[in-house]
C-alpha cells in the first residue's frame, strides 16, 4: 500500500514538471515564452516597420513589420521565458502539494487535485495582474473562477483562500520584492 502510494505521488510529480516539448527537460515555461512572443512580436514589428517605413514608404512598412514580428517574437519568447521562470510551476506544485492539507480552508480529506487549480489561478494571477493587490484583483478573479476551475469542484468561496495563499507566495518570490525584503532587513 505504501508502495503504491509512493509509485502514484512520482508519476503526479513527474506529470507536473512542466517538460519542455522539445527537449524533455523540465521545468519549460510555455505560457510565458508564448506571451513573452506575442508581446516581443507586436512591439518589434510595429518599431521596425515604422523605421523603415519612414525611409521605404508603405511597403516599407509592412515589410518591416514582418521581419520585426519575427525578430520581436524570438526575442519576446526569451523575455517572456525569464518572465515565467520568476515563478515555476514545478516548483509551486510541489510546494503547495506537501502543504496544502496544512491549511485552515482545506476541507478535511481533499485532496491535492481538489485545490491544485485554485493555487495556479493565484500564482499565475499575481503575474497577470502585477501591480495590483489580491483585494484590487479579487472581483475578477472570482468572476473568472468558473472558467479557470478546470475539473476542480470548488466553489469560489471554498477556492479564494487557497487562491489568496498562492497569490502572496508569488508575490513574495518574486525577485523584487527578494531584494526589497533583504534590504528593509539591513
Amino acid at each position: 500500500m505504501k508502495t503504491e502510494q509512493k509509485s502514484e505521488e512520482m508519476k503526479k510529480s513527474q506529470h507536473d514538471a512542466n517538460r519542455d516539448p522539445l527537449s524533455g527537460a523540465a521545468g519549460a515555461h510555455p505560457v510565458g515564452a508564448g506571451v513573452g512572443a506575442v508581446t516581443g512580436g507586436v512591439i518589434g514589428g510595429v518599431g521596425a516597420g515604422a523605421a523603415i517605413g519612414t525611409v521605404a514608404g508603405p511597403v516599407g512598412t509592412l515589410a518591416g513589420a514582418a521581419a520585426g514580428a519575427v525578430i520581436g517574437g524570438v526575442a519576446g519568447g526569451l523575455a517572456g521565458k525569464a518572465v515565467a521562470e520568476d515563478i515555476d510551476p514545478t516548483v509551486e506544485h510541489g510546494y503547495w502539494r506537501n502543504n496544502y492539507s496544512t491549511r485552515p480552508y482545506i476541507t478535511q480529506g481533499a485532496s491535492y487535485d481538489e485545490y491544485a487549480p485554485a493555487y495556479q489561478y493565484g500564482w499565475e494571477s499575481q503575474a497577470q495582474y502585477n501591480g495590483r493587490s489580491y483585494e484590487e484583483s479579487e472581483p475578477m478573479l472570482a468572476r473568472d473562477w468558473t472558467a479557470r476551475r478546470g475539473k476542480s469542484n470548488l466553489q469560489w468561496e471554498q477556492a479564494k483562500h487557497a487562491v489568496r495563499d498562492s497569490w502572496h507566495r508569488a508575490d513574495h518570490r518574486k525577485p523584487k520584492n527578494k531584494e526589497r525584503n533583504r534590504s528593509e532587513v539591513d
